[in-house]
């Protein structure tokens, strides 16, 4: 299957529910910011985790944006630009 990359963003208000969402997409991805990841899913990984997010959020309050970065075989750094610090991209083993 072929994977792609995701941006994903939050904006949730209550502490709990908020943390819960971080522990999630902590597991599947590489934290960047106070609430952006970095995940490279397929599409049934990626179905899963927003499953998964859906039951966290109160759909009147929370928002969670998710941004399709493309194909996991481009490079992060050549779509990436940075103002300020840099950014170092996380270097991801899989193991099978």
């Amino acid at each position: 299957m072929t994977r792609r990359r995701y941006l994903f963003s939050y904006d949730i208000s209550d502490d709990k529910r908020r943390t819960r969402a971080f522990k999630i997409l902590d597991a599947w991805g590489d934290h960047a910011q106070y609430s952006v990841f970095f995940s490279e899913l397929n599409p049934t990984e990626l179905a899963s985790l927003k499953a998964r997010l859906d039951g966290v959020i109160n759909h009147d309050e929370d928002q969670i944006l998710i941004l399709d970065l493309g194909l996991q075989a481009s490079p992060l750094e050549d779509g990436l630009e940075c103002l300020g610090k840099t950014y170092h991209v996380p270097t991801r083993v899989v193991v099978v």
